[in-house]
């Protein structure tokens, strides 16, 4: 998902959920900064090359994750899945999918279309991992993180780097709702620009040029 500025002389830049080499390739190689892991990875391109400049990996409590996760399951009638019940990645994020690590593609496309299973859980896992940042991702999952990673404060982060104030900074993405992975964007106060359609995107953002 996209961030930017209010004005074409600063930078635009990418702030997303996953990897930065998996946004890249996924931009067909566009040559942009991106925050990825919700802040702990950022890469830049040099000269045409793509480079990571740091990726952050911090540990995580998998007996903490699995028990809570297991006990939502349970609650929440989610106990029959595929695969794994959670992902660890190499990051230290973890991906509490309910359909499990290994859930056919079409069964996780068909599952929560309009995330409404999740909105209902959502309040008591955020409750549950309160010193994580918890959002509502993919298609079938919870992502989360420590504290720290979301894309507003690996926003500002990089914004202090670049001499840009909260001010200059306008947020563009498709999902600020409520324990969406852009939510702290709109909840601590950066302007933004809702997107649901990809393709009204050059209309919404005509103005800057």
């Amino acid at each position: 998902l996209v961030t930017g500025v209010q004005t074409c002389a600063l930078p635009i830049f990418m702030a997303g959920g996953g990897g930065c080499e998996r946004i890249y390739r996924q931009m067909g190689n566009y040559p942009i900064d991106i925050l990825g892991n919700y802040g702990m990875q950022e890469s830049t391109v040099e000269n045409g090359v793509f480079k990571i400049i740091s990726d952050a990996k911090e540990p995580v409590d998998t007996a903490f994750f699995l028990e809570k996760c297991n006990y939502l399951r349970e609650k929440y009638g989610y106990t029959e899945y595929w695969g794994e019940s959670v992902e660890f990645h190499e990051s230290g994020m973890a991906t509490f999918g309910l359909l499990g690590t290994e859930a056919p593609k079409q069964a996780k496309l068909d599952f929560d279309q309009d995330k409404s299973k999740r909105r209902a859980m959502f309040p008591e896992v955020q409750e549950i991992f309160k010193d994580y940042s918890v959002f509502i991702g993919g298609t079938t999952s919870f992502d989360i993180a420590k504290k720290k990673y979301n894309k507003y404060d690996a926003l500002m982060e990089y914004a202090g780097e670049c001499g840009i104030s909260k001010e200059q900074i306008l947020f563009v993405g498709d999902d600020l709702s409520d324990g969406g992975n852009d939510s702290p964007a709109r909840l601590r106060g950066l302007d933004y620009i809702q997107v649901d359609d990809y393709t009204a995107l050059p209309k919404l953002l005509e103005f800057l040029f």
